[in-house]
């Protein structure tokens, strides 16, 4: 049986299977689970290309982009002989004359590396951060061996079914050859493991005045295409808070300060963090917030970010108009016919998800993409990713401490962001003619 085939009969049950389901929202909910099921029975490739449609909700429906987050990226742990070939090969020496010590027991495994606890033979001085003494315990991730060739192979076999669906009606919007160009080269770009560690060190040096942020330290010399070395930090999952209440970590503290953090990253830094699932943050025991993993990241400029200090202050007080207006200026534009039934359901969406506490981001974004679907209105790639990002945070704020309000810890960020462009120079000299003209025309009547 062709691999290709395989694929064919796995993706069209799921699309099948969801279709018996009259009631549009179950339709596309059920249908969202079984293609998740398929792609977890289909591997490796198809695992990653589920996770890369979960953070795209400019082209995907709500229900399936949310539904994909729930892919576990756990797979068999592969020899530790190749593993140990890969590190030799890329760094030029042996496994036991690069580090003091090598555990061959993997501590965790995925689709595209693995990882394995090692010993730090030198003292090492990182680019960011204080040295690292010899004895520092270290995370190496090893790009599995063929694992490019293996995921290329099935991008390969699934092209000219791709091909034929991209010719059905129902799926030509998506231009699925396209976003499967664009997953073969997000591939390529996560098994070369230097760019994750330059992304890494860039978040160390944003957050180097933050003694509540951890981001682990690199070891360059021993970092290659397909090995990056760091240092080991251990802790406690999102799911494994018990432990850390137990040891007094403060978590709603901790909740408000994860939050903070990721606006200072949309909102300040310009750069943040787009795949802050559970499996990529750790509660350390000094009570710090751990990231891990910088494959996707979004960014945002100056304009852009005062647009979404406006759109953000909007959502908290429910004013639909505004956040529309503004979100025109971040490329989400609402055609002028639709505007008043748009403007209308939006509205009503803020007051039944947001109004009172607790306030529901997740099921306000959903909505909202859910009616810019339906409204057929373009959703732009940062945008929605900006949105994703958003409603991930407040699920991780929500696992650290359950009574959390994320709309609460953005209202002083949006504010400040807000005021301080309201009284840059350029702004004021912009403003000054209009209020004094209003000024003029308010004393002579």
């Amino acid at each position: 049986m062709s691999r290709t085939f395989v694929i064919a009969r796995t993706l069209g049950a799921a699309v099948l299977v969801g279709s018996l389901h009259f009631d549009p929202a179950r339709r596309r909910a059920e249908r969202a689970r079984r293609l998740r099921e398929g792609l977890q029975r289909l591997g490796p490739a198809f695992i990653k290309l589920g996770q890369v449609i979960s953070v795209r909700p400019d082209v995907f429906g709500p229900e399936l982009v949310f539904e994909m987050e729930r892919l576990q990226d756990s797979v068999p742990a592969w020899p530790a002989r190749q593993i140990r070939d890969i590190i030799e090969a890329d760094l030029g020496a042996p496994v036991d004359r690069l580090f003091a010590e090598f555990d061959d027991l993997p501590v965790a495994s995925a689709s595209i590396a693995q990882v394995h606890r090692a010993v730090l033979a030198q003292p090492y001085r990182p680019v960011v951060g204080e040295e690292l003494p010899a004895g520092t315990v270290l995370a190496i991730k090893v790009v599995r061996p063929g694992a490019e060739g293996a995921i290329l192979a099935d991008i390969a076999a699934a092209r000219p079914l791709v091909a034929r669906l991209s010719r059905l009606r129902a799926l030509r919007r998506y231009n699925l050859p396209a976003l499967l160009d664009e997953f073969a080269a997000s591939l390529c770009s996560e098994c070369d493991l230097r760019q994750e560690a330059r992304v890494a060190d860039r978040f160390a040096f944003d957050f180097r005045d933050d003694p509540l942020m951890l981001v682990p330290r690199v070891v360059w010399p021993l970092t290659a295409r397909r090995v990056m070395t760091a240092e080991f930090v251990d802790g406690w999952r999102l799911s494994e808070l018990d432990e850390a209440a137990r040891r007094g970590i403060d978590s709603r503290a901790l909740a408000v300060h994860g939050a903070n953090v990721f606006l200072r990253q949309v909102l300040e830094i310009g750069r943040f963090h787009a795949d802050l699932h559970p499996a990529n943050l750790f509660v350390t025991p000094q009570g710090r917030i751990c990231y891990l993993d910088f494959g996707i990241i979004g960014r945002t400029d100056p304009s852009q970010r005062v647009a979404i200090a406006q759109v953000l202050a909007a959502t908290v007080y429910g004013d639909a108009d505004r956040a529309l207006r503004y979100s025109a200026e971040l490329g989400l534009v609402v055609p002028s016919e639709a505007q008043t039934r748009v403007k209308r359901r939006v509205s009503e969406l803020m007051a039944s998800t947001l109004s009172a506490p607790p306030r529901d981001i997740r099921a306000f974004a959903i909505g909202f993409l859910g009616i810019m679907a339906e409204e057929r209105v373009a959703v732009p790639a940062g945008y929605g990713l900006l949105i994703k990002a958003l409603v991930t945070v407040e699920g991780v704020a929500r696992a650290l401490h359950p009574d959390i309000d994320i709309t609460e810890a953005a209202k002083p960020y949006a504010t400040r962001l807000i005021a301080r462009e309201m009284l840059r120079p350029a702004r004021l000299a912009q403003r000054v003619p209009d209020a004094m003209r209003a000024a003029l025309r308010v004393l002579a009547e």
